[in-house]
C-alpha cells in the first residue's frame, strides 16, 4: 500500500470521525434545549423570589412564584400593556433590536446601556390576601467589566427598598464581585428610594454614617471597586428614574397603571 493510500484512509476516518461527532452534539443540543429552558426560567424565578426577600427553602421555587404576577409594562406610557407576550418576550434580546428599543443619548444614559427596550417584564407580588406586597423590577447597566444584570424590590409602597440582587455579572472577584456578598445585599432592604419625587437612593464611594440627615438613601460602596460601586448607583438612579420605572410606579401607586 503506498504512503497516499494511508495517508487518504487517516484524512477519511478523521472526516467521518468529525461528521459523526458533530451528529452527535447537534442531536444532544437540540435534545437538551427543552432541559436547558425550563431550569433557566427556573433559575430567574429563583432570582426574583431571592432579590424581593421571599426565598424560602422549604418550599419549591414554583410554589413560591405561585404568588408571584408576571406583567409588561411600556415603558413609553408607564402602564401595563398587553401588545406583547410575557412568556414569550426577551427583554435583553429586545434592548439590542432597533425596532424594539430607542438609543438614548450619552448625557441621559447614565447606567451606559446605549439601548433601552420599549418593554420590560414586571412582577408583581401578592400576600396571603391577595393585595400587592411587592414590586419586583428588572435593572442592569455597566460596572468594570462588563454590565450587571439583576433585580431590585420594592415594598407595596413603591419606595422602600425590600432588597437587591445580581444573577449576571462579569465583576471582579472579591472586588466588585462583592454585588454578591449576603452581607451588602443585607444593606439594601429598608433603603429608601425617593425624596420628593427624586431618586437619592445612592451607594456611596465609602462607608455610610448612620447618623446622617440622608442615611436612609445610602448604601455602603464596595471597597475597592469604585467603578463597581458607581455602575451599580447609576443602574439604580436610571431604572427608577424618569426614563425608567418612575413614571410605572407613579401610576401604580394612583391606581391608573
Amino acid at each position: 500500500m503506498s504512503s497516499n493510500d494511508g495517508i487518504k484512509k487517516t484524512l477519511l476516518v478523521a472526516f467521518s470521525l468529525c461528521i459523526v461527532c458533530s451528529v452527535i452534539v447537534s442531536t444532544a443540543a437540540v435534545m437538551l434545549k427543552p432541559t436547558q429552558e425550563v431550569n433557566q426560567a427556573l433559575d430567574r424565578k429563583r432570582n426574583i423570589l431571592a432579590a424581593a426577600g421571599m426565598m424560602d427553602p422549604g418550599r419549591t421555587v414554583e410554589e413560591q412564584f405561585a404568588q408571584i404576577q408576571t406583567r409588561v409594562v411600556d415603558l413609553r406610557t408607564g402602564r401595563f400593556t398587553d401588545d406583547v407576550d410575557p412568556a414569550e418576550y426577551d427583554q435583553i434580546k429586545a434592548s439590542k433590536d432597533p425596532e424594539m428599543s430607542t438609543r438614548l443619548d450619552p448625557k441621559e444614559d447614565i447606567a451606559k446601556i446605549f439601548r433601552r427596550e420599549h418593554y420590560a417584564l414586571v412582577y408583581l407580588a401578592e400576600d396571603d390576601k391577595g393585595e400587592l406586597n411587592r414590586v419586583i423590577l428588572p435593572v442592569h447597566g455597566y460596572g468594570l467589566w462588563g454590565t450587571l444584570y439583576g433585580f431590585i424590590a420594592l415594598e407595596r409602597d413603591a419606595n422602600t427598598v425590600a432588597g437587591l440582587g445580581f444573577y449576571q455579572h462579569k465583576e471582579t472577584p472579591g472586588l466588585g464581585g462583592e454585588v454578591d456578598n449576603p452581607r451588602w445585599k443585607g444593606l439594601w432592604p429598608g433603603k429608601k428610594v425617593y425624596d420628593d419625587g427624586e431618586v437619592e437612593l445612592t451607594v456611596l464611594k465609602g462607608t455610610a454614617d448612620p447618623q446622617s440627615a440622608n442615611a436612609a438613601y445610602e448604601v455602603d460602596g464596595l471597597a475597592g471597586a469604585t467603578l463597581t460601586t458607581r455602575g451599580v448607583s447609576n443602574l439604580v438612579h436610571y431604572w427608577l428614574g424618569d426614563s425608567g420605572f418612575a413614571p410605572f410606579l407613579e401610576n401604580l401607586k394612583a391606581g391608573e397603571a
